[in-house]
């Protein structure tokens, strides 16, 4: 399946490239995709290692500190190499460290070059940086093209198609009515995915709020200089102007919920006719309510954000960019992601039916692990003993023992915000509400 161009989330103009993690396994794991970002992936101005500024306030710097740690043991390690296969350049040996830590305010200020400050405290990775997302994501489909083993089809699942028995999955059903049979499905639909299957106390799709201020030429050229500048004490991010003269700003958050009450879809089963049986009780069917995205798909441009939103994007402006901070916004949307207890990704078969793998849950990083995230994903399908071993991406992306109620998720501590924030519509625009 292939979707509209214009949707998928990671169909953006920025997303962060970076090792930066609190988690020594993922921090690993992007160092690795980063290896590509450098190369052929990043290339025709795909990437661009402008740096990543992290910062915190007191009391909040956990995740700074664990990030620092783990930024610098790669960078050692990447050090070593180069010196044992006797390269310079590149983080060779004798090359200064990327990595300078910002002790104040005004430190932070020094490294920002936008005439703000965020946070108390921090550091600066020259070796992390931005890439192109919708760009990325054309020359990622090139590439499957490319192979001549794959067939596009743009058109919406409407649910998956089970054996009569429900032990098995055997395709999908499509919006045009066409079905598509298999002896092994994989559901990879993003924030889509708890509308196909039951994945309540699993992975929810919540909304990101995000923001685009056109600059002039000026003060383009002022900001070219900017690092992309993440703060772990709100989780506020924001870009270097783009090609076309937009500061992307954006709020690593809880997100927004949009509940939905939809047919279950593990209970809509596929006959020989192809078409759903109700299954419930008394011949009723059966519902339940999960968050779906809630999407502008002729114009996405125009999609509005919770207004709580766009105040905590003027805030954070109003110390990283004055000269923005009463800026209105070229434009705003809402980025879907598919959200994880712990901010894991749910890459596994699943437990209870035949011929379905699920690989989803990217909880607001996917994006970067592109280059590497595939090679992992076939690792685990085919089993293979390295990958599922106890401590192995197998394991920890495996179907969760138990449901955890939404409110006891921690994701992985990177996000701002505060929780149980609902979608609303009052006069026609959204509104932050209370679940």
């Amino acid at each position: 399946m292939s979707p509209p161009i214009t949707l998928p989330s990671n169909i953006d103009s920025s997303r962060i490239i970076r090792a930066d993690y609190a988690d020594p396994a993922y921090a690993a794991l992007a160092a690795e995709a980063q290896e590509h970002w450098r190369g052929q992936w990043g290339a025709d101005g795909r990437y661009h290692e402008v740096g990543l500024c992290l910062t915190a306030e007191p009391g909040k710097e956990d995740y700074v500190v664990k990030s620092l740690e783990n930024v610098r043991a790669l960078e050692g390690l990447r050090r070593e190499a180069a010196a044992a296969g006797g390269r310079q350049g590149g983080g060779a040996a004798g090359e200064g460290t990327k990595i300078q830590l910002l002790h104040s305010p005004s430190d932070i200020r020094a490294a920002l070059h936008t005439g703000g400050s965020i946070g108390s405290s921090g550091y600066l990775n020259l070796s992390s940086g931005w890439a192109d997302a919708e760009a990325s994501m054309r020359y990622l489909r090139s590439l499957v093209a490319a192979t001549k083993r794959v067939t596009f089809l743009t058109d919406t699942v409407t649910r998956l198609l089970f054996s009569p028995d429900t032990t098995k999955v055997t395709g999908a059903h499509l919006a045009s009515n066409k079905t598509l049979t298999a002896d092994l499905t994989i559901l990879a639909a993003g924030a889509w995915s708890p509308t196909l299957l039951d994945l309540r106390g699993i992975a929810a799709a919540r909304g990101q709020c995000i923001g685009y201020m056109r600059v002039t030429a000026e003060e383009a050229a002022r900001f070219a200089k900017a690092p992309v500048v993440l703060d772990l004490s709100s989780g506020m991010y924001v870009f270097p102007p783009s090609a076309d003269g937009m500061v992307k700003v954006a709020w690593h958050s809880f997100g927004w919920a949009n509940p939905v009450s939809i047919p279950h879809p593990e209970r809509r089963v596929s006959g020989a006719s192809g078409h759903a049986e109700g299954t419930g009780e008394g011949g009723k069917e059966e519902r339940i309510t999960v968050s779906v995205p809630r999407t502008s798909h002729q114009r996405p441009a125009q999609q509005p954000i919770p207004r709580e939103g766009q105040q905590a994007i003027h805030a954070f402006l109003s110390q990283t960019h004055p000269a923005l901070a009463n800026r209105s916004f070229a434009r705003t949307r809402l980025c879907w992601y598919t959200d994880t207890p712990l901010g894991d990704f749910l890459i596994t078969y699943h437990p209870r039916y035949d011929g379905l793998f699920v690989a989803t849950g990217g909880s607001g990083h996917g994006f970067k692990f592109a280059p590497v995230i595939g090679d992992k994903i076939v690792e685990i399908l085919l089993g293979k003993s390295e990958v599922m071993a106890e401590g192995g991406w197998g394991r920890r992306w495996g179907w969760p023992t138990e449901r955890l109620a939404e409110g006891g998720w921690t994701l992985d501590g990177s996000r701002g915000g505060g929780k149980g924030m609902v979608l609303g519509e009052e006069e026609g625009e959204r509104r932050a509400a209370k679940l």
